[in-house]
């Protein structure tokens, strides 16, 4: 696979609940993390004193992160209203040549910022709230 351009990932987010999925305006960067945690069954019979782990035990998750330019869109109505809501929405991040990740997640952070010779920008942060699904491109 060629190398990619970081403006192609894209943040979008579910405007009306019925798939109509809507790109986060002003986005300058985007990041999505997977985690898993792990449930340690080490005890005093485990060879040689190696931790141990149970497969397929741990709480999955992921995060989502990104930080842009306020432009006053459609987008950032509906990041500010489901925020304050304390919503949970279906999102995507869709990664040019490989796929899109889709589920439900919670903003957790949005912060405006700017300086007064400079323009507004935002930074906000999304947990996942349930199951999530990856479908290839």
């Amino acid at each position: 696979m060629a190398a990619q351009k970081g403006k192609d990932l894209l943040l979008k987010l579910d405007s009306d609940g019925l798939g109509t999925f809507l790109t986060v305006a002003g986005l300058r960067s985007r990041r999505i993390a997977f985690n898993s945690e792990t449930v340690d069954i080490t005890d005093a019979d485990s060879a040689g004193r190696w931790r141990e782990l149970l497969a397929g035990a741990g709480v999955q998750r992921a995060s989502i992160s990104g930080s842009g330019i306020f432009k006053d869109a459609e987008s950032d109505a509906a990041i500010r209203s489901r925020f304050f809501g304390g919503e949970v929405s279906p999102w995507q991040m869709v990664v040019p040549d490989f796929g899109a990740v889709s589920g439900p997640f919670q903003i957790t952070s949005l912060e405006y910022t700017g300086a007064h010779d400079g323009e507004v920008t935002f930074e906000m942060a999304l947990e996942s709230a349930g199951a999530i699904s990856f479908s290839a491109a």
